[in-house]
């Protein structure tokens, strides 16, 4: 067995019965450096992630808003575990640990899941109650939110000098963007944010959620912004289902709450396409020619479909 691993656990109390490399974890590995299942002699199982020391920081501000989402009973958190005296992050043997429990889940069956008018529902629920349980949530609000128009200025910037090929697809996209989101993105209303709130990063039962993961993203950002990035990777997966139970129920239910301003709302569409442009950035930097491609047809389609699609959603 690996001793930094076992050595790391001890931190925890935990005594290490063996390292579960057969366990598949959910969730994007990039968000740490290492990640491993562990089986202790408690009968319990935990995920043990290290850490580069320049994410110790942030980790730190992810860890400090899940303790309080779950302090105040936001269901679906899944908070790091505190070491006996050394609080949530260990350094041992010259790397930076952190533990969580286990999550079991049920695997989520793609591509048919989008479809499924229940997801919608307790997709919809979450967020509604992430809204209320994470008001005047504390550390968050010393930098500005999260702008995504820089985020696109900065990368088309990127496009024009790395990839010139693609800078006549990707000037329609933005000339539409600069129509109405552009005026509009600066005045919308902000609330915390998941960051990367879609279903793959949820670990699910057969008729709910079990816990939201991967909360690298989140802060303080437009309020609509969870809500554009889940419908915007459920038509990833299949266009069709942008006018399917799962997505008009997430948005009514969601819209029948009045959490959500009628600026936000008119935009949203809108905010859906100009998230892309995060998702096309891992595109690029990964060179996957087949999914930068995707990428293009599928912002296009909601730019030739924006006006059907606000009538379905009844926007």
């Amino acid at each position: 067995m690996d001793n930094p691993i076992i050595n790391a656990a001890a931190h925890w109390g935990l005594d290490v019965r063996a390292i579960r490399q057969d366990i598949d974890i959910c969730g994007s590995p990039q968000r740490c450096e290492s990640r491993v299942v562990i089986e202790c002699t408690d009968d319990n199982l935990y995920v043990v992630e290290s850490l580069a020391e320049k994410e110790v920081g942030h980790k730190r501000k992810i860890i400090s808003s899940l303790n309080c989402l779950a302090k105040r009973g936001l269901k679906g958190i899944n908070p790091y575990l505190s070491a006996k005296s050394t609080g949530y992050i260990v350094k041992n043997d010259k790397k930076f640990w952190q533990i969580s429990r286990f999550v079991h889940g049920v695997s989520l069956k793609r591509p048919g899941y989008v479809f499924d008018q229940w997801r919608g529902n307790v997709l919809a629920d979450f967020l509604i109650d992430l809204r209320r349980k994470s008001e005047n949530i504390p550390g968050l609000k010393e930098k500005p939110p999260f702008s995504i128009i820089a985020y696109i200025n900065t990368l088309y910037e990127q496009i024009k000098i790395y990839a010139p090929e693609l800078q006549n697809k990707i000037q329609p996209v933005i000339d539409f963007l600069q129509n109405n989101f552009i005026k509009a993105h600066d005045r919308l209303p902000t609330a915390f944010c998941h960051g990367d709130f879609h279903a793959l990063n949820i670990i699910w039962s057969q008729d709910t959620i079990h816990a939201v993961i991967d909360w690298e993203f989140s802060g303080i950002k437009p309020e609509i912004y969870d809500i554009a990035n889940m419908i915007g990777c459920i038509g990833i997966e299949n266009p069709e289902a942008l006018a399917g139970p799962l997505v008009i129920d997430f948005i009514h239910q969601i819209k029948n709450t009045a959490m959500i301003a009628d600026l936000s709302w008119t935009i949203l569409i809108e905010f859906i396409i100009a998230l892309r442009f995060a998702w096309l950035s891992e595109w690029l930097r990964h060179k996957d020619k087949e999914m930068i491609e995707l990428e293009m047809v599928y912002m296009k389609l909601l730019i030739d479909n924006t006006d059907d699609l606000k009538q379905i959603w009844k926007l």
